[in-house]
């Protein structure tokens, strides 16, 4: 019987392609330790593997399987930088910090793949992205950036693409443009979690899945993690569940991380004549929009493709429709291709489109809010929140100062106000 994850609908293609997926037990009993995870994605299973490899007593637990939140489920591309250009933060926060975060970024580009290799991981790395342009006036923008990453940035690896490079490369004429980086790539998302928990458990730190956390308090110097058939008593608590919600756990993270849904479809495999045309480097692609839309071809052969706009989508039927319009959009004559695979999941997003770390209540801090570029960047933090807590180093403390602010609405309006803001971005993406 296929495997219906409780948290997240439809079965995904890296599900079904990942290989053996082990089951961890549910947390029964009572437990101490020096540091306590909610949340068993990249994040919270990064910072295990690399607590418990300093000596460091860990207990991890997962509302559902590993995999089944947004680190299993994702686009899969690595991206450069961070979610702003680098350029913007420069704006924001001068060069020197803008240029700090840059560096970071790039570390974890090469600790993804220095920890795959370290552990025996095969992420499926493909090489190579392209983000196009779906409006004529952002072109001076993109050449813009691929100058200033070169000449500011010591990043050579940008190109821009005029329109006709752009389509040979896209297999499509309805961009406008873009940026080629040969820096970074696309993995297969499911398999970094699986090796990821296996580095963990292997590591010695004790890993629990189908345990949710219902309880969190702090006092006298520890903090107190409740489920429902045990608890955790800690010196530290990482709380690591990013867009899938804290269950009131506590309220400063719930008030800057929002949720929202994103859903991918997995074409079956393209007929030869098209699987040479559509993107014939391999790389992977995400567009200009707001609402942004990313898709690769990738396995054998089919295109997987990603958006947002399927905003009352809870099923693998609902979600195929909707991809499949977006799908025609760029490639018309893939208008009836078959979808054999469809799913949905959430994104943990904050108003500026930053990391959102700090430390909610004394002794627990709170990581999350990639705003779709988590794949590298939150593994990452895993490992910088385990330098902080040992004493290594402490460049978690470059997350820690970004200001996040709040979204807006309160509790009873938040998430209504966000659904409005993105509808009319997604208006605008079209006009």
């Amino acid at each position: 019987m296929t495997y219906q994850s409780p948290i997240s609908p439809g079965y995904s293609w890296y599900e079904a392609t990942a290989g053996e997926r082990p089951d961890y037990p549910a947390l029964d009993g009572d437990r101490t330790c020096d540091v306590a995870i909610i949340g068993g994605g990249f994040t919270g299973l990064s910072a295990a593997t690399y607590l418990a490899q300093a000596g460091v007593n860990v207990v991890l637990i997962e509302q559902a399987k590993f995999g089944d939140g947004a680190s299993g489920r994702n686009g899969g591309q690595m991206g450069t930088g961070q979610r702003a250009w680098a350029e913007e933060q420069e704006e924001e926060l001068g060069l020197e910090r803008a240029k700090a975060l840059f560096a970071i970024a790039e570390d974890a580009k090469r600790n993804m793949h220095d920890f795959a290799a370290e552990h025996g991981i095969d992420i499926g790395y493909r090489p190579g992205q392209l983000s196009v342009i779906h409006k004529k006036r952002y072109r001076d923008d993109y050449r813009r950036h691929a100058a200033v990453m070169a000449e500011k940035f010591d990043y050579p690896h940008i190109s821009y693409m005029d329109r006709e490079e752009t389509a040979q490369r896209v297999g499509s004429s309805f961009f406008h443009g873009g940026i080629r980086d040969t820096g970074t790539g696309h993995i297969h998302p499911m398999k970094l979690v699986i090796g990821t928990a296996k580095a963990a458990a292997a590591a010695g730190a004790q890993i629990f899945e189908n345990s949710k956390a219902t309880g969190l308090k702090q006092a006298n110097g520890k903090a107190t993690v409740t489920t429902e058939r045990g608890t955790i008593t800690a010196d530290r608590v990482l709380l690591a569940v990013n867009a899938y919600g804290n269950g009131g756990l506590e309220p400063v993270s719930a008030a800057h991380v929002m949720p929202i849904r994103s859903f991918i479809g997995a074409t079956v495999p393209l007929p030869a004549d098209l699987d040479a045309k559509v993107i014939p480097g391999g790389e992977s692609i995400d567009d200009s929009r707001f609402v942004v839309r990313y898709f690769r071809k990738y396995g054998d052969g089919r295109l997987l493709f990603g958006g947002r706009e399927a905003y009352t989508a809870d099923n693998p039927r609902e979600i195929s429709t909707h991809i499949r319009k977006q799908i025609a959009e760029i490639y018309p004559e893939l208008a009836d291709i078959g979808i054999d695979h469809a799913w949905g999941g959430s994104v943990g997003i904050t108003m500026p489109r930053t990391p959102f770390v700090r430390e909610v209540m004394p002794g627990v801090t709170a990581a999350g809010g990639f705003s779709g570029h988590g794949v590298m960047l939150s593994h990452f933090t895993g490992r910088l929140y385990a330098e902080a807590v040992t004493g290594k180093t402490d460049r978690l403390q470059y997350y820690r100062d970004l200001k996040v602010p709040a979204f807006p609405g309160g509790r009873t309006f938040r998430k209504p106000m966000l659904t409005l803001a993105l509808t009319w971005f997604a208006m605008l993406d079209r006009i």
